[in-house]
This record gives C-alpha cells, sequence and structure tokens, in this order.
C-alpha cells in the first residue's frame, strides 16, 4: 500500500513545509523522498515559515535553512560540480536510510542520485546546458512544471502539486528498482570475475555487466576481453568488452573476415559448426549453443 500525501493548510499540522505557488521538480521529488522516510506525510506549501514552528518539522526548499539552496552562494555541491537543491539535500541526508535494506545500498543509492536528482539538482540550480541540437529531450524537470495548472486552468496549486508527486513517485520506484536490479547484478559479475579463465567471462544469465567489469577492482577484469551470456533471443551471445565505459572501441577485436556473416558462411570462416551471426561492427555475435559461443570467443582471443 502506498504511503499518502495530503497537504494541509496549517504548518501546525504539517509534518513537511515547502514553498507554496508554481512548484519545481526539486520540492517535488523531496516530497517523494521525504514519504519514503515519514511513510505517510502531510505537507504544508506556504509563501512564509511561520516562527515557532518544531524542529521535527521538515522544512524544505523554502526559509534558508539546511534542506535550501535559495540563500546567497547555494547550499553546497557535489565533489563532481553539480550544486544541490532542495531534492539532493534531502537524498544527501536520508538517502542512505531509505534503500538502507537494498542489496549494496551505497550504489542503489549512488545510481538514483545519478540517473535522477543530480539532473534534477543542475537544471533546478541553471547548470545544466542545452544540446547543440535543434531537438531539445524533454527533462524530469519539464515534465514536473508541465503539472502546473495552465492560466486559464480551475484547478488549485495543491491539487496540481499532489498529482505531480504521484507521478514522481512513480518515476523513483521504477529507478529504484533498477537500481536494486543492477546492485544484484554487479554482486553476479564480481563472482564471474573472480572464476574466469582464458580471458573469456561466462554469466549464467545476462545481466548489464559492462559498468560493473570495468570498475571492478579486481585484478583479473583487466584480463578479460570477451563476455559470453544467454541471448534473450535464445542461444548464447558473445560480446567484445569495450575500451571504456560508453566507448565504441574493443579491448580486442574479432577477425575482419567474421564481421557482417551469419549462417553456414560465418561457420565455413570460423570453423565453428553452430555459429549463428557476427555483427557488421564486430563487437557482438551468437551460436546456437554455450560451448560454440565459448569456442568463438577463444578463436578471437587467439587471432
Amino acid at each position: 500500500m502506498e504511503n499518502i500525501i495530503s497537504i494541509v493548510k496549517s504548518a501546525t499540522e504539517a509534518q513537511a513545509i515547502t514553498h507554496g505557488g508554481i512548484f519545481h521538480a526539486d520540492e517535488v521529488l523531496a516530497t517523494v523522498i521525504l514519504s519514503k522516510l515519514k511513510g505517510d506525510l502531510t505537507v504544508c506549501r506556504t509563501f512564509k515559515v511561520p516562527e515557532g514552528i518544531s524542529k521535527d518539522v521538515i522544512i524544505y526548499d523554502i526559509g534558508g535553512g539546511e534542506y535550501d539552496h535559495h540563500q546567497k552562494g547555494g547550499n553546497g555541491s557535489r565533489e563532481n560540480g553539480v550544486p544541490y537543491s532542495s531534492a539532493g539535500l534531502l537524498w544527501r541526508k536520508f538517502g542512505l536510510e531509505i534503500v538502507r535494506d537494498t542489496p549494496n545500498p551505497e550504489l542503489v543509492w549512488k545510481i538514483i542520485d545519478r540517473d535522477l536528482i543530480e539532473g534534477v539538482d543542475a537544471i533546478d540550480n541553471g547548470k545544466m546546458p542545452k544540446a547543440d541540437y535543434p531537438a531539445q529531450a524533454l527533462t524530469f524537470s519539464q515534465i514536473i512544471s508541465g503539472f502546473n495548472p495552465n492560466w486559464n486552468s480551475k484547478e488549485s496549486p495543491d491539487s496540481a502539486f499532489l498529482k505531480a508527486v504521484e507521478f514522481a513517485r512513480v518515476v523513483f520506484d521504477n529507478l529504484l528498482a533498477k537500481a536494486i536490479s543492477h546492485a544484484e547484478a554487479q554482486e553476479i559479475v564480481e563472482k564471474a570475475i573472480d572464476t574466469t579463465e582464458d580471458s573469456i567471462l561466462v554469466l549464467d544469465q545476462f545481466v548489464p555487466w559492462q559498468e560493473y567489469l570495468l570498475t571492478s577492482a579486481n585484478h583479473k577484469a583487466e584480463n578479460v576481453l570477451f563476455v559470453v551470456y544467454p541471448s534473450l533471443r535464445g542461444g548464447f551471445n558473445w560480446q567484445c568488452v569495450p575500451d571504456s565505459l560508453g566507448g565504441f572501441g574493443q579491448r580486442k577485436s574479432v577477425p575482419e573476415e567474421w564481421k557482417g556473416l551469419s549462417g553456414e558462411a560465418l561457420q565455413k570462416v570460423t570453423g565453428i559448426s553452430d555459429a549463428t551471426f557476427c555483427h557488421n561492427a564486430g563487437f557482438i555475435g551468437a551460436a546456437e549453443t554455450l560451448a560454440g559461443a565459448i569456442a568463438l570467443a577463444e578463436k578471437a582471443v587467439k587471432c
């Protein structure tokens, strides 16, 4: 059952206080974060924080305190230079507590910060440059801003705010599930690295592996040239390890004569009877069996 987030008019009835009027992605996402921390959450949206508020009430994106960033000079930046907004400030303080029961909480925390919260913080602080291209991607922050009532709408800002929060909660929950799956994948990849031989890493199932292979502290990871895993289309894939994360180069390339071939043509060139295809760019290919995929990788290593 989802936690209930509700708006109250009186700050004395609220567990959290933020600014009223037009809302932005940072305090909307911050509200989601607080609901993960507090459970059912009452929020007061106001234009001025009343005096005498209980210290247990969290005040964010207003008032110039610990969870605001509108004060002169802002409220700090990450080591990579991205400044904090209210979302990032709350995630920095409470994020690890929220994900403490997940596998590898530090990695889960990092993925959510990197893939969602940093971008919101950067945009809210006016630090996100536009792409040098005529078309521009619609950002999460722009989508959230689109929930604000239009000038000719009769919808109340508070009602629109709650809709935006519910949307943001779906996005957050989806990313949390993804982050947890990646933490589990890292564990699988690390175990496979530890048992790998002959520059070929074999996975019993497909998991996202590139980031965790390329950033592994295990010295054996540096020597892995190919990864073999079950294909989602059936059979088994072999794939070249890239020379860098996100790069298009390869630690070891397959022979030029393999590229773009499939079926009998590929089998004739490689000598592997169940080889099925090799991509035109040569970075990935397949065989019908695990033994065949490993054999192709072994041949490529020796070429």
